[in-house]
């Protein structure tokens, strides 16, 4: 087991980054980069919020870009372990692929068998909240031949993920409670047809779900309610216009009642076909969508631990799993290398 890994992981699950607060992140990992040599530039997102991308010498656009997303959701959860298992907010999303990515790539370059200009480094801000962060990096103007795209994945390629679609409905009723037209009825009748609707189911993909994210509605049990909305997000395995335009029929069908598509993308369909990796469909969202470089012929989505527990209270991973996933980028890295487009 490398320590140097192990030593890494930790620092980076310590600091807390919660989308938004990832000032202190970003300064660590630029310091640690540029103790590994690496030139390392800083992109401005917000305020006291950037991007982190390294290089080595002075060719910034590489072939190989190796990215992951350096914020995760809230609370902050403090690093811990029990055996095997390390236990802490980020421990998989992302902070576990951060820390294998740096590892794997490092230990290529003592190995000599990465230059300048072959690799390049982009760890993001603000992927758990629209990807503002990797939205951001097209003005890094970048035209890598080969994208690497760390989020906890089993260990497994990802042969695609579904599409995503955030629309928030309202419904309210022109102003006149005291007629005794409550808002949060309509809304229970929207909210009831869409749990209702027949949705598309992809051989590739699978089915898409709708989940009721957030719900707001009332202020007191005993007054009508003049407004109500809800917040609901789609996975999508087809075309999302099939969605949204049945999305529409419903809400459109109630009086008083509107929607708005806050973020959406289409199915991303990924490189899979590499030696010795088993494959699966992921039917969660990443930053691969908001990823807009100059032409990407291969894109692969890598890392350790699982989706399952990444944003829950004992959200983890495991050493061998980090371990494991270095080997495993290690493998991907040298496949880009080898491949000619």
């Amino acid at each position: 087991m490398s320590t140097d890994l192990l030593i890494l992981h930790k620092h980076l699950v310590e600091i807390p980054s919660l989308t938004g607060l990832e000032y202190k992140m970003g300064i660590w990992l630029k310091y640690y980069l540029e103790g590994l040599n690496f030139t390392v530039e800083t992109q401005k997102v917000g305020e006291n919020r950037f991007n982190i991308f390294a290089y080595l010498g002075d060719k910034r656009d590489a072939n190989i870009l190796v990215t992951s997303h350096i914020d995760t959701v809230p609370p902050h959860i403090p690093y811990r372990t029990e055996g095997d298992v390390i236990y802490g907010r980020g421990t998989n999303d992302a902070k576990g692929s951060v820390a294998c990515q740096i590892i794997a790539v490092n230990e290529l370059i003592q190995e000599k068998r990465l230059k300048s200009g072959d690799i390049s480094l982009l760890f993001v801000v603000g992927e758990e909240e629209g990807g503002d962060g990797m939205l951001k990096t097209e003005e890094l103007n970048l035209s890598p031949k080969h994208v690497i795209f760390g989020e906890p994945t089993e260990l497994k390629l990802a042969r695609g993920h579904k599409a995503r679609t955030l629309p928030c409905g309202k419904a309210a009723h022109s102003g006149y409670p005291s007629l005794g037209i409550n808002a949060n009825e309509k809304l229970i009748d929207i909210l009831y047809h869409l749990q209702k609707l027949e949705l598309p189911f992809s051989d590739e993909l699978g089915p898409t779900t709708i989940n009721i994210g957030r719900i707001s509605a009332g202020v007191a049990s005993n007054v009508i309610s003049a407004h109500g909305s809800a917040v609901c997000l789609v996975r999508v395995s087809t075309s999302r216009e099939i969605i949204i335009s049945k999305i529409k029929e419903i809400i459109t069908s109630v009086e008083g009642a509107s929607l708005q598509i806050e973020t959406s993308y289409d199915p991303v369909h990924l490189t899979c076909d590499v030696e010795g990796f088993e494959t699966f469909v992921a039917s969660y969202g990443t930053d691969v969508p908001n990823a807009r470089f100059k032409g990407i012929p291969f894109r692969y989505l890598y890392g350790p631990g699982s989706i399952h527990t990444a944003h829950g209270e004992k959200e983890h991973v495991t050493r061998s799993d980090l371990e494991q996933a270095v080997i495993g980028y290690k493998k991907l890295i040298s496949h880009s290398l080898s491949t000619e487009l």
